[in-house]
């Protein structure tokens, strides 16, 4: 293992289909744990939705939440934060409404997420997969107390979400939004991406974007990808991501990330 440091994308990479770790990810985390190379989790996820799988492998690694937004080292402590500003997210809300009024809109500040209808499928169907329960609030209540996102989450009907993004993008240019799959988008304070998140913690960890590997299957990955030494997709990755990636690798649901390393070590 010859990298300094490894990042992963989870829904899609680091995870099958099924929302499971495989035995061969699994070894790899524990591998990198053992020679001191940290392995660190890169998602749209709050952290609370991020560590139950390094607990599992039994490891202590730092995490880069929010799509970049928060990045956390290993003991937790907090070196960077980008939320949004509330007034500025209360307007983005509002929008959203008028824009398409069945979309379903999530807030999500440090760990805490927020939802106005916690018993919408779409967020029962979120609940399962992160293991994470939603608190039910009003947003403009919320908002007006000064409350100040992280992220936004928007749950879209299939072959909405393009459409969305790019009008919200025309509105607020200002704000990060990038699809992280065909019925969610994320919505985060300028600047914030992926790849800025890595490069707080490389400056922490006194790397060089040359030192690591990053794996990754969708749109919100594209920075990470190009950031990184050597930015590899899953094979099961979106087409745009396949096409800036130094190498591709076998899907989630064929132990792409140790298929990886096995590959490199002989």
């Amino acid at each position: 293992m010859c990298y300094k440091a490894i990042f992963s994308d989870i829904d899609g990479t680091f995870l099958n289909s099924q929302h499971q770790m495989l035995p061969g990810t699994m070894k790899i985390v524990r591998e990198a744990a053992a020679r001191e190379v940290p392995f660190v989790l890169v998602s749209a996820r709050m952290p609370a939705a991020m560590r139950p799988f390094l607990q599992k492998v039994g490891v202590v690694m730092p995490l880069v939440s929010y799509s970049g937004a928060l990045v956390l080292l290993a003991d937790g402590t907090r070196v960077h934060s980008c939320p949004m500003e509330a007034g500025l997210a209360l307007e983005v809300t509002e929008r959203i409404k008028k824009i398409c009024s069945m979309a379903v809109v999530n807030l999500y500040a440090d760990d805490s997420w927020y939802a106005e209808d916690v018993e919408h499928p779409a967020v029962q169907h979120e609940t399962v997969i992160t293991g994470v329960k939603a608190q039910q609030v009003d947003f403009s209540t919320l908002l007006r107390q000064g409350t100040t996102p992280h992220k936004m989450l928007c749950m879209c009907e299939p072959g909405t979400c393009a459409g969305l993004a790019k009008k919200l993008q025309q509105a607020f240019p200002m704000l990060t939004i990038v699809q992280s799959s065909d019925i969610l988008l994320e919505i985060m304070a300028g600047n914030v991406s992926k790849a800025a998140g890595i490069s707080v913690l490389l400056a922490h960890l006194k790397l060089r974007p040359a030192d690591i590997v990053a794996f990754g299957d969708n749109y919100n990955d594209l920075e990470m990808i190009e950031y990184a030494g050597c930015g590899v997709a899953m094979g099961n990755a979106v087409e745009k991501i396949k096409a800036v990636a130094d190498q591709v690798t076998a899907s989630n649901d064929e132990e792409g990330i140790y298929k990886f390393f096995n590959r490199h070590q002989r």
